[in-house]
């Protein structure tokens, strides 16, 4: 995949959105330090060229009572399409899980799930993760504390 032509106000504009999605094009503007007219069209290519996919809120899952996070390693039983395609839709409908990637290595699958408490992610992972068909076997990893958080990297 080509990188896209983008220069430098482009990435600055990339940085201060991504600290604050909902500036203004006047405060984007002076931030960077460009005019209005300008900033709006190269906000508009970012997006149409799909670097800027959509804006949203950032939400804070602790003050939702979700304070548990765990890892989750999946592998399945065997890695073919239907395998894999039954797996991802079976993930989809679990509001537990964050994010799910597909995986090279010896896992099939790395799952970040988000619950209120330890009992929770055990209910989750024995009442529902553990009965989709295919899954072969778990490993869950707790982390202790976030040394770095970011929404995307723009340099």
């Amino acid at each position: 995949m080509n990188r896209p032509k983008i220069d430098q106000f482009d990435i600055q504009l990339l940085q201060q959105l991504r600290k604050d999605g909902r500036m203004s094009i006047n405060d984007l503007s002076r931030a960077v330090g460009l005019s209005a007219t300008p900033v709006s069209r190269r906000l508009k290519h970012l997006e149409e060229s799909g670097i800027i996919r959509g804006y949203c809120a950032l939400i804070d899952e602790v003050a939702l009572g979700y304070s548990i996070s765990v890892f989750v390693s999946v592998q399945l039983d065997k890695q073919v399409d239907a395998a894999l395609e039954t797996f991802e839709s079976a993930v989809q409908e679990f509001p537990e899980v964050v994010d799910c990637w597909l995986m090279t290595g010896n896992r099939d699958y790395m799952l970040r799930v988000a619950t209120a408490d330890l009992q929770e992610f055990e209910q989750f992972l024995v009442g529902r993760l553990t009965k989709v068909k295919g899954v072969a076997s778990i490993e869950s990893s707790i982390p202790l504390r976030r040394i770095k958080s970011d929404i995307a990297r723009t340099v």
